[in-house]
């Protein structure tokens, strides 16, 4: 007695497939007389048919693995099926460096650390692939404002050397006035 007409039956009635039916090997005869779904739902009351429990599907092992590929694991040579650009495709890694390096410069322009000249020409400089990464941008904009400073600078002193001059020319030229006066009214010998 194979019983298979009453697994499929038991099956249908249970709803579920046909390896999650137990027939009690011990009421074996029993259950060969059961021909009908009313039968088999008896049978199923009785705890002569048994719907099994969905047998477990652990992901413990599955969270090892992504644990360890967090670290670093399973991703050498022999891993990996794609070329280099499809698995991390240049232009993401270019559109990420761009929005990182624009961030930074918004930032900075609204904390008033550059002004919106600077902004511009490091934001068509970063367009430009000029800057590698963040800390490379950073030490541009400290370069350029000490650059900045020291023209400033240079001009204060610009300044001050052309107030000096234009001083002493004006003291010279009173000089020579007051001297050319003094010889006017002074008989020549």
């Amino acid at each position: 007695a194979f019983l298979r007409h009453q697994k499929r039956l038991a099956a249908s009635v249970l709803k579920c497939g046909k390896n999650r039916v137990w027939i009690d090997p011990n009421e074996a005869n029993e259950v060969a007389l059961a021909n009908s779904r009313r039968a088999i739902k008896k049978l199923y009351k009785d705890g002569i048919i048994v719907k099994r429990k969905v047998a477990m599907h652990s992901r413990a092992r599955v969270r090892r693995y992504h644990e360890a590929k967090r670290n670093g694991r399973h991703c050498g040579h022999g891993k990996r099926r794609g070329a280099k650009g499809a698995r991390m495709p240049v232009k993401v890694m270019w559109m990420r460096r761009q929005r990182v390096l624009r961030r930074l410069l918004r930032k900075y322009r609204a904390a008033h650390k550059i002004d919106k000249h600077i902004y511009h020409k490091l934001y068509l400089a970063s367009k430009g692939n000029q800057f590698k990464n963040k800390q490379v941008l950073i030490e541009a904009i400290h370069k350029m404002k000490d650059l900045k400073q020291a023209e400033k600078e240079e001009e204060k002193l610009a300044e001050e050397r052309r107030a000096k001059n234009a001083a002493r020319k004006d003291r010279r030229n009173k000089r020579k006035l007051a001297r050319e006066a003094g010889g006017k009214t002074k008989p020549t010998a």
